[in-house]
Order: C-alpha cells, then structure tokens, then sequence
C-alpha cells in the first residue's frame, strides 16, 4: 500500500456525542467487522475494557484500522470525559488529522471545545460531523451555526462542491485558482476537488458533514472525505525535533520511505495476556519486525520482537512498519511514554508530552497487610499506562497519595486496582501538611531525674530557642564550656531536640525555622546516660517551643484559573471565599488567566468545585508557594482538635 494511500484520524468531541458509535460505524461500512457492536450492549471493538462496558463509556483511547476504497484508514478513538484529557493528548500526537463529532441535539460542548484547541495547537486539518440527526429535536442548521460561532467560521457544508459560497471559500485559498476566478473561467469539479483538498489540508476550511452514526447515515461521506481531503503522512503539518547531541538545533523530520528511521512513543498500555504494549507513530524510515532500534531518551539500544496493528484488543502481527504507521511493540524493557526512537547515527529527540497536571488528591491506605504488600506494583503500573495518575508518599504526613484529572478518574483507577490487581484500598482526603515554629525568644531547663534502685538516669541541659528567618530550617549551637555537659552527651542533646521537633509543641506538626542553642547544664558521674540526656534536650525544647510563641504555618498555593471570560466574577468571589488573595489577571487566548495564592486546606474540592461553577470549562494548576502562619481562629480549633485526640489516646492507652 502506498503511503499516499493512508490516512490516520482521531476522534474529538464531547461526552456522548457518539465517537464510538461512529467507529464502529466505520468499521462496519468497511466491511472490517461483520456485525455492528453498540455502547449499550458493551460489544463495540473500541470499548473492551471490563470498566468501559461496564460503565457504558469510554475510558482509554483505543486503536482501529479499515480499509476503504484502496486507502488504509487508522483511527483513535478518544473518551470525552475531562478527567481522561490526557488520552486526547497523546492520541493527537499520533495521527496526521481528526474528526470532531458534534451531537445534533445540543451542539457544541465543553469537551469540543476543548478537543479544537488541542487541534489548533498542533495545526492539525480536520472535518466537523454533526451527529445524531436520527433524533427528533436534531437541528442540523441551527448546530452549524453554533460550530461557526463557538468553534470556526472556517467551517463549510460541502453537500456540492460547485455552490457559489463553497467555491468562493476554496479560490481564497488558492492564489491561482483566485486568478482565473476573478477572470471569469470556470473552474472545472477536478481543480475544485483539489483546490478544497489543499484548503482542508492548510485549515483554511473545515468541511461539516451531517449524518447519524446510530443508522448508518452519512457514513459513505465521511469515508469519502477522510481519503480525499485528508492529509496523506507526507502531506501532514510539519514536525520539527532537536538534535539529540545539540538540543539548541532544531531539525526537520523529513516523511520519506528512505528517510532514517524515526517514531515517536505516544502511550503504554498494559495488556493482561500480552504484558506491557507501546504504542508508537513512526514518522519517516521503517521498521521491521525482530530488529532493534535506538531509544535516544534513554540512550540506549533495544530489540523488539513483533510488531502490531491494533483493532481494539486484537493484535495483527505485521513484518514492516513504515512511516505514517500507528504500531504496538511488545514487551519493551526501557521504553516509555514520550520517548523517541530512531536510527542510532541519525538521531532526533521529539518534544516530550506535556500532560495536564493532577486537580484532584486523595490519600489511599490498604485494606489488609496482604493488600499493602500489592500496593505499590499495582500503582506504579497504573502510573506508567496514564501519566496523569501521580502517586506520591508525603514525607511529612506519611500518607500515600494518588492524584488524578477528576473525582472519576480516581474512582476508575481504585476499581481498576481492584479488578487487575486484587488489591483493595480505602481513600481519604489528605491531612494538610502543617508547620510549627515560634515568634520569640526563649530560656529555658529541661531536668531528666530518675532514681530507683541501683543506677539511676540523670540529665541537665539548658536551651535558648529562637526564631530564624522563613525557610531556613534548623540550626544546632553548641556553647557548653568548662565541660558543664562532656562532650560525648552533646549529641544526645541534638537527637533529642530533633525529635521532640519532629513531633511537633502545639498540633502534634514539625518544628521548623529556628535556632537552638545549648547553653548550660549538669551531669552526674554516675546515672548520665545518652538517653537520659537525649529525654532531658526533648524536655526542654518543648518547653521553650510554649514559652516562645509557637504558632501554627499553613502551605500557600500558587494558582492559576483559566476560565472563559463571562466567570470572571464567579471564580474571583469562590478564590476569596477560600481565603484566597487574587495576585493578577491576564488574557490567555480566548480565555482570561486568574492567578492567585490560596491556602491548600481550602483547595481539596476545588477540581469539582470549579467544573460546577464554569460548565466544565474552567481548568486549573496549582503548585506550592510558601508557607505562612495559619489566622488564629483556624488555627485554635485545629490545636484544640489535636489536644483532644491526644487526651483520648492517652486514657485509652
């Protein structure tokens, strides 16, 4: 098959509008499947994951491939939900143009949106279907002008490719074809037909196309504008990576068969027969099966057995994959997500993945000790297949947490450790990782005495506790002279202050940010031991932290909420309610940029919280600022809790 013959799409667009229905379509018109699966019935081919049927949705994006009139059509299917966005990103990154599909009922929606900024981003050529048009209260003419007005005034029925309006639109495309135009010759349907393909092909039109997926309606059409107005490999927007040797130097990725070789790993996905599969776009050379090649991220050579064409969970073994080509490698042993592979003297580093940063946290805790001991494999393997699920041990708290794009994603990820893994776990919300530290100056003795038959346990020490500047941590100072304390006890001392400051004065936090001096003390011939002056620092240090104006921190977020412009005062009064300073504005596109340092404790809803408030159209980032002392009232009941914790756990020891 030539490669002007191929053609590889993705598939955009909102929750429910149909994607699958539509892929599923395709294959059958193509006569690559015998019998057409549905959502509801849970048989389509792209939706073969135990929770995509079980939940009627789709979860991962997923492979296909049919035939149609001589061209080779790949296709990636891609879930619409926002807490799988991740998937939209890497699938875009495989194929050389897209379909976004547009329910009739209700039009343009969120996740559209969405899905035609990423398009824009990458400049990549793609028709609109407006789908559904079997539903009663379908409008196809009002959803077109609703695509003009949310989406691109670019985008154009061409139900005939002679209309007066369609003509107009591919002329002003086409300097030459504007030229006789303008002159008064009429342009034959061939120069037309090419005209529009290289409009498509440039994002000067986006053809819509109307149909119902459900009935098979429209299908042909799209078939038939796939193979003729979308880009071929070679015909594809550009791609520029730098040199590996030299990352300053860009180069330009030539789609050629005798080209070096070059590809891209755009997803990892764990098979359960199969064991760990790579997806991969190869974007100019070949490779073939039982060869190897170079992993220039990992610097580093590696055989590859069998290559695949993916249908759904069907894996086709082919000899070659060649440029243009979506393929699955298995069983890789270095390869990841966003890595790239080439030939070995030839080498290119394409721009890695930037995937959306985690919105949402939870702390995970196993239900049993055989459970715990499954934990971390399991989530290190579910990382790896969806890089917008983080896992992370906060050193402080001791809690384990997982952090995903949305309540859904989390629940997915804990019910699939469930089923692949047999793991059970239960969630929480994390524990805000709190400080303690002072705002004064302190003297102050901590006395350890204890004597009760035979050798006893004796210890003295005086401290000076004193604040230090913010972020500055822990200072030790030993100023013992005239040997009040033998030199061998003063560690001790410091293990103890270290400790009594690990547990915290106030709400059981760290200490942190200040200086300790030790300054006097005695000893006794005899009972002084390590421990007893380890015990006797302990003693002192929380002590002097109460006598020193302990106060509770709190960690301060920077936040950046990106909204469309019409949330502007909702999202500011919801930030201040958080007791959040709103620190700035911006334009960003189309889209105004509010930034803003929050407190964390008032964060944990924020990812559902926003979606309520915006439609789902607002996206956020947070990342940790500072510290700062938590107001009083806030901080007496947090202290008040603790100290009554504590009491309990004492009578009940």
């Amino acid at each position: 098959m030539g490669v002007s013959n191929k053609r590889s799409v993705i598939l955009l667009g909102h929750a429910r509008s149909g994607k699958t229905t539509l892929s599923e379509s395709l294959l059958y018109f193509c006569k690559t499947t015998t019998r057409k699966g549905t959502v509801a019935d849970g048989t389509t081919v792209s939706d073969y994951n135990f929770d995509e049927i079980e939940r009627k949705h789709s979860i991962n994006s997923s492979l296909l491939f049919c035939n149609y009139k001589g061209t080779t059509i790949q296709i990636i299917d891609t879930p619409g939900y926002a807490d799988f966005f991740g998937e939209l990103i890497s699938g875009i990154r495989a194929v050389d143009s897209a379909i976004i599909v547009v329910d009739a009922t209700v039009g343009v929606e969120v996740g559209t949106e969405q899905a035609w900024q990423l398009l824009e981003k990458f400049n990549l050529p793609c028709i609109i279907f407006i789908n559904k048009l079997d539903k009663e209260d379908a409008d196809s003419a009002k959803i077109l002008l609703n695509v003009k007005n949310r989406l691109s005034k670019k985008a154009t029925t061409i139900d005939s490719i002679d209309t007066p309006d369609l003509v107009e639109v591919i002329v002003e495309s086409d300097d030459k074809l504007l030229e006789k135009y303008l002159e008064g010759v009429k342009l034959s349907p061939e120069e037309l037909t090419a005209g529009l393909r290289e409009a498509v092909i440039r994002r000067k039109v986006f053809p819509v196309l109307t149909g119902s997926a459900l009935t098979d309606q429209g299908i042909s059409g799209i078939l038939d504008a796939i193979a003729g107005y979308l880009p071929a490999p070679l015909e594809r927007p550009e791609i520029k990576g730098a040199d590996s040797f030299n990352p300053e130097v860009k180069k330009q990725i030539l789609f050629k068969a005798d080209a070096p070789f070059s590809a891209f790993i755009f997803k990892t996905i764990s098979d359960p027969y199969v064991g760990q599969l790579t997806l991969l776009r190869v974007f100019s050379g070949f490779l073939s099966s039982n060869t190897s090649f170079y992993n220039v991220n990992k610097k580093t050579k590696e055989r590859i057995g069998q290559i695949y064409i993916l249908q759904g969970k069907e894996q086709k073994p082919i000899e070659v994959a060649s440029y243009g080509d979506i393929v699955a490698i298995a069983k890789l042993k270095e390869a990841q997500t966003s890595d790239s592979l080439c030939d070995e003297k030839e080498q290119i580093l394409f721009e890695p993945i930037i995937f959306p940063e985690p919105a949402i946290s939870a702390s995970v805790k196993p239900k049993s000790r055989q459970d715990e001991e499954k934990i971390s494999g399991a989530l290190t393997k579910l990382s790896l297949e969806d890089p917008t699920f983080k896992i992370t041990r906060d050193q402080q708290t001791k809690e384990l947490i997982i952090s995903g794009l949305g309540d859904l994603h989390l629940d997915i990820m804990i019910s699939r450790m469930k089923k692949r893994f047999n793991v059970e776990v239960e969630l929480g919300t994390p524990k805000v990782p709190y400080k303690e530290t002072i705002r004064k100056t302190a003297k102050v003795q901590g006395k350890y005495k204890r004597q009760s038959g035979g050798r006893g346990q004796y210890g003295d020490v005086w401290l000076q506790v004193e604040p230090l500047e913010k972020g500055k941590g822990f200072e030790f100072v030993n100023k013992i002279f005239g040997g009040a304390i033998p030199r061998n006890y003063i560690p001790a001392v410091e293990k103890g202050v270290l400790q009594a400051m690990s547990e915290g004065a106030i709400a059981g936090y760290s200490l942190v940010d200040m200086r300790v001096t030790l300054c006097d003390g005695s000893y006794h011939d005899v009972d002084s031991s390590d421990l007893a002056f380890q015990i006797a620092g302990a003693m002192a240090l929380r002590k002097g932290v109460l006598e020193a104006g302990a106060v509770l921190l709190e960690p301060i977020m920077d936040v950046e909420v990106v909204i469309p412009e019409e949330y502007l005062g909702g999202i500011s009064g919801d930030l201040n309610s958080r007791r959040g300073r709103i620190m700035g504005m911006e334009v960003g596109g189309k889209s105004q940029v509010v930034k803003a340092k929050v407190p964390l404790a008032e964060m944990f809803t924020y990812a559902n919280d926003l979606r309520s408030i915006t439609g789902g159209r607002g996206v956020y980032t947070m990342r940790f600022c500072h510290y700062e002392e938590v107001p009083h009232k806030i901080a007496s009941t947090i202290i008040s809790q603790y100290q009554a914790s504590k009491k309990q756990a004492e009578e009940q020891g």
